[in-house]
């Protein structure tokens, strides 16, 4: 008998008594315990300790290596290069169409390969290219470094993502998504720290921006060839589970969702990602998030240090701002999927973050009032982060087929990331030190997130009610039969908002 879905999903035979009035069942997480001689929980935990780091820490480094490009300009990248203002923004620009182009197909590629494999590589030639950016001596050689990096870090987070769906029961995913996202803000905390050490170098170059890129450019290396050993694939060939868990979890799947379907790469299942308005506005809805990210990541030491701050103290004063956001990312989520709500926390960290860009607009003279500004900017981090995180795991959640799941969140992405590409435009050296441009638009795009989300949240709701009134006998099915289960288009299937 299937086992009824967290806040949504596959409803078995006698959850009637058990479903709340807006149509949606009621947890069973408090029923979790040993099964078979397994311990549930016991189980989770070991999953979380052998799945979770690993990636983690790749993400760690593929955000510190698109980032530290904002380190390394106040320590004197744009000088030595000779690139204009526009011409820097040009680089960062780059970084990102070469991101959503490839994104897509990098998670076709995962589909008919492997994590073992494929993450792994990915992760070797973005730390390749990281590296030479410490080298580059020219202004075409920044530019199509730039462009290379995007190229190679697009499969990473869309991947891990179709990755956690594989292994996870839904109401599981969210919090796991969240942790994994959590590292972009650990990245933020540790370049500020690496920035201030390693700019104080001085061997071979004058400035010591070269050996951000190229430090951490060959940690990365170094990580990414270890990865071949410690990323996992999928529960049927796991190394780090006994023949019984593999089995529990096989099972645990296969009455949640279509993780253990054995679904061939067909075009058609492409097609229904492509066709479903809702795998849209999951990408609208990263979109208008990914705006005020980005900004924030590549252009935070700058925003500090035209405050009057030094270039060494800017990298210091970064971290707080991503310690907070850290923080507060982890307890939205835990909070989030405790009482089994998403839409109404996106919408509120949205609002917490546009009081953040509220406070940095309505303070006309940064240079006199630094402070103010300066807490502008971790209130827009504390909002930020959360309502990305969340926003990322909705795909993960309530898209069902493995291929549309996978196509789903790299479109989420890569429509998310045509947001990055605007926002590396908007903080011109001109605008200094108040941005009125960038923040006005980081500020706009929040609000707009959360109307998006608020629209997300109103279909879901809507098309959960119409599959309840559907008569019982088609509620009563059973286990998900694999050759009648339609995805998320089944009438079986509900949405978690």
């Amino acid at each position: 008998m299937a086992r009824n879905l967290d806040n949504g999903g596959v409803l078995d035979k006698g959850d009637e008594d058990r479903v709340n009035p807006a149509g949606t069942a009621k947890s069973e997480e408090s029923e979790v315990g040993v099964v078979d001689g397994v311990d549930e929980k016991s189980l989770l935990r070991k999953l979380d300790r052998n799945l979770l780091p690993a990636v983690g820490i790749l993400y760690l480094l593929s955000f510190l290596d698109r980032s530290n490009v904002g380190n390394a300009r106040i320590e004197g990248l744009a000088k030595d290069l000779g690139m204009t203002g526009d011409q820097y923004l040009t680089g960062l620009t780059l970084y990102f169409i070469g991101y959503v182009i490839f994104e897509i197909p990098c998670n076709i590629i995962l589909k008919r390969t492997s994590p073992r494999v494929w993450l792994p590589s990915l992760t070797i030639v973005w730390g390749i290219v990281a590296t030479l950016l410490g080298v580059v001596h020219n202004l075409a050689g920044f530019f199509v470094a730039r462009f290379f990096l995007g190229v190679a870090e697009s499969g990473l987070f869309p991947g891990v993502v179709y990755y956690f769906s594989m292994w996870y029961k839904r109401n599981e995913r969210q919090y796991r998504i969240s942790l994994f996202f959590s590292g972009a803000a650990l990245a933020g905390a540790f370049g500020g720290i690496l920035a201030y050490g390693i700019g104080h170098m001085r061997v071979v170059w004058d400035n010591g921006w070269h050996w951000i890129f190229i430090l951490e450019g060959l940690a990365t290396i170094v990580v990414a060839v270890g990865a071949y050993w410690f990323i996992q694939n999928y529960p049927d060939t796991a190394t780090f589970i006994t023949s019984k868990e593999r089995d529990f979890v096989l099972a645990r799947l296969a009455a949640d969702s279509d993780a253990t379907h054995n679904e061939g790469f067909t075009w058609r299942n492409v097609a229904k990602a492509l066709k479903d308005p809702k795998c849209w506005l999951y990408g609208l809805c990263f979109h208008t998030t990914s705006l005020p990210l980005y900004t924030y990541s590549l252009f935070l030491p700058s925003i500090i240090n035209q405050l009057g701050y030094t270039a060494a103290t800017a990298q210091l004063m970064t971290i707080p701002p991503y310690a907070v956001a850290f923080v507060i990312t982890l307890a939205v989520a835990t909070i989030s999927e405790r009482i089994h709500k998403r839409a109404i926390f996106i919408i509120g960290s949205a609002a917490l973050g546009m009081v953040g860009y509220i406070i940095l607009l309505a303070n006309t003279n940064p240079i006199k009032h630094p402070g103010v500004s300066y807490a502008g900017t971790i209130l827009a981090a504390a909002g930020i982060y959360p309502a990305v995180a969340l926003s990322l795991s909705w795909p993960a959640i309530n898209v069902s087929g493995q291929t549309k799941r996978a196509i789903a969140n790299a479109m989420q992405i890569s429509i998310g990331n045509c947001g990055a590409v605007l926002g590396t435009q908007l903080y011109r050296t001109e605008t200094a030190p108040r941005y009125v441009l960038g923040h006005s638009f980081a500020l706009a795009y929040l609000a707009a997130n959360a109307a998006v989300t608020g629209l997300l949240w109103w279909m879901m709701a809507k098309e959960n009610k119409r599959r309840d009134a559907i008569a019982a006998e088609v509620k009563e099915i059973g286990d998900i039969d694999h050759t009648t289960w339609e995805g998320d288009e089944d009438v079986r299937w509900r949405f978690q908002y």
